[in-house]
């Protein structure tokens, strides 16, 4: 009698590498180390639990709840085989994973994780703790706003300012971008205060000084800059049009230019090779003072004022438009047409030109002349009405370009003033250009945090200790993807070499520069296969490709990460 055969198919596409990157992250010790749980607690511990959601986080560009008991049982002999050898479906079930959200919200062993986190995996993976970028952004939902809740209404970077929001405060390390402190606010906080809070965490994860702290115009608050300064660290921002404004900065960049200051140029050499000027300014030192706890600071602080070259052309023909468009109108102003009201009076039409010169921010830059004609024409007598004579007042506009005007304000376009703490000889005026400019490197996490793959908004958890646990999760999670995706590029730049087949229906295009998203499609439909009898089991493995073998030597794992599940390995 033949004996009954069981073919049983399993995807494991990235699972094993991602579940070993997180082994070496130790991430799953790190939270049961300091998130407490109850004594008698079965199953998966919290970290174990919370690794294996954030695989399918990562795997499936995917946070539901409801969605990962399915996955996880298609899936149990690779997650089993993967370092999870006690997992059941039980342990994934939609309560156990409420209750990791529950037990991530609580901030004081949260931030004891976090800031164990932080050290050590600067520490082990050797990061230069030189910079720290700190921004925020907001995330919405469709829930309804609480008086004392986490959701309220505020100042929306969605553009959704019907929809109830929170807050994220985000701190990364440079180069990589990877998160290193996070906080959760209620959505109408004011982005102001909420830098020195941040900064002092890092500060006490790291133990370090001398930190060059980078952020938006809200960072640069007179008191954050002080206290900063005050603790031995830099910063570098730039001021608000209330702090530096406008006409000041053209007037200080004049004061320059008569005096013959030299012009610094920022060059960047482009991908055909050329040496192409980016931006350009001059420098200035102001002596800073600020009062604080009953006590005076002062400090000295550069002030940059720099041009950039895209931002400029792009204002100079933005004004040029607008010119146009202004003249053009003032020329129809006082054309006669069908339900256009006339302007009857000199007073209406200095009004009216007035109005169109602020509408389109162009005043003093073009000269209008009136012309006024009149008409004069007799009216004769009609039944009771008098005879007499009736007077029309036309008006003529000529409007002419000022041609210096307009030169003139060209040229003060793109100029904007950033402020830092930093000595020259630290931190040049390329250097500060340069830092500043690489600040796509948060705004990369957040697409990513409130997109693909992590999609966290809009929110649909109901409870505000779900919503804070969840978006502490997914910091995790993104932490997972920079650490992966930084390790692959700083490899690839240390061997000179580039990486080809991760681009579908282009298999030759190289790139330096791959993204984590790509690195783990590359492991798609990689399959393991169960084959068994009540006598025997044997396990198969898809072979791996060059492309995946060269990926997971470049992270710096073997092939038997995959293989190690096989019998025939």
């Amino acid at each position: 009698m033949k004996e009954a055969l069981s073919i049983e198919t399993e995807r494991m596409d990235d699972l094993p590498l991602l579940l070993t990157h997180m082994q070496r992250m130790h991430l799953a010790e790190l939270l049961d180390k300091h998130i407490p749980t109850h004594g008698q607690r079965k199953g998966l511990s919290v970290g174990e639990l919370s690794v294996v959601w954030l695989a399918h986080i990562l795997s499936q560009a995917d946070h539901r709840m409801n969605r990962v008991q399915e996955w996880a049982t298609r899936r149990l002999s690779t997650l089993r085989g993967c370092g999870m050898s006690t997992l059941c479906p039980q342990d994934v079930t939609d309560d156990r994973l409420a209750d990791v959200l529950r037990l991530l919200s609580d901030d004081v062993h949260w931030q004891a994780c976090e800031q164990e986190l932080m050290e050590q995996l600067v520490r082990v993976y050797d990061l230069p703790a030189t910079c720290v970028r700190i921004n925020t952004t907001t995330a919405s939902s469709y829930a309804e706003v609480n008086e004392q809740g986490l959701l309220q209404l505020g100042h929306s970077k969605d553009h959704r300012p019907d929809l109830p929001q929170l807050k994220l405060v985000l701190a990364s390390l440079d180069p990589l971008g990877i998160p290193l402190a996070t906080e959760v606010l209620s959505g109408e906080h004011a982005d102001d205060p909420v830098y020195l809070p941040i900064i002092a965490r890092v500060r006490d994860g790291l133990q370090q000084k001398g930190l060059l702290y980078v952020g938006d115009c809200k960072m640069a608050a007179l008191q954050t800059r002080a206290s900063i300064a005050a603790q031995g660290d830099f910063y570098l921002c730039p001021l608000s049009a209330l702090q530096a404004p406008p006409k000041q900065v053209g007037q200080e960049v004049d004061t320059k230019r008569t005096q013959g200051a030299r012009l610094l140029s920022v060059c960047r050499v482009d991908e055909q090779g050329t040496n192409t000027c980016i931006a350009q300014g001059y420098e200035t030192i102001h002596l800073v003072t600020a009062q604080g706890d009953g006590e005076t600071q002062s400090w000295q602080e550069r002030r940059l004022l720099i041009q950039s070259m895209a931002a400029t052309r792009a204002a100079q023909a933005s004004l040029q438009e607008r010119v146009q468009k202004a003249q053009q109108e003032l020329e129809e102003l006082t054309a006669r047409r069908q339900g256009k009201p006339r302007l009857t009076t000199c007073n209406e039409v200095d009004e009216a030109i007035k109005a169109v010169l602020k509408r389109f921010r162009v005043e003093g830059l073009l000269q209008v002349q009136i012309q006024e004609h009149v008409q004069e024409r007799p009216v004769r007598a009609y039944r009771g009405r008098l005879s007499g004579v009736r007077r029309d007042c036309t008006f003529t506009l000529t409007c002419m370009r000022d041609e210096m005007a307009i030169a003139k304000a060209m040229s003060e376009l793109g100029w904007r003033v950033y402020a830092t703490n930093h000595l020259a000889e630290d931190l040049t005026l390329e250097q500060a250009v340069e830092a500043y400019r690489d600040e796509y490197l948060v705004e990369r996490n957040f697409a990513r945090l409130k997109g693909r793959p992590l999609s966290l908004a809009p929110l649909y958890v109901q409870r505000d200790d779900h919503r804070v646990g969840l978006v502490r999760l997914l910091t995790l999670a993104l932490r997972v993807l920079t650490l992966l995706e930084g390790v692959v590029r700083q490899r690839l730049g240390e061997q000179k070499e580039e990486l080809a087949g991760l681009f579908a229906g282009n298999p030759k295009r190289r790139t330096a520069q791959p993204t984590a998203e790509r690195l783990l499609e590359a492991f798609r439909e990689v399959t393991l296969t169960v084959v068994s009898a009540p006598s025997f089991a044997q396990r198969h493995v898809t072979p791996l490709s060059p492309l995946q073998q060269r990926i997971l030597a470049l992270f710096g794992f073997s092939p038997a990460v995959y293989l190690g599940l096989a019998d025939d390995s």
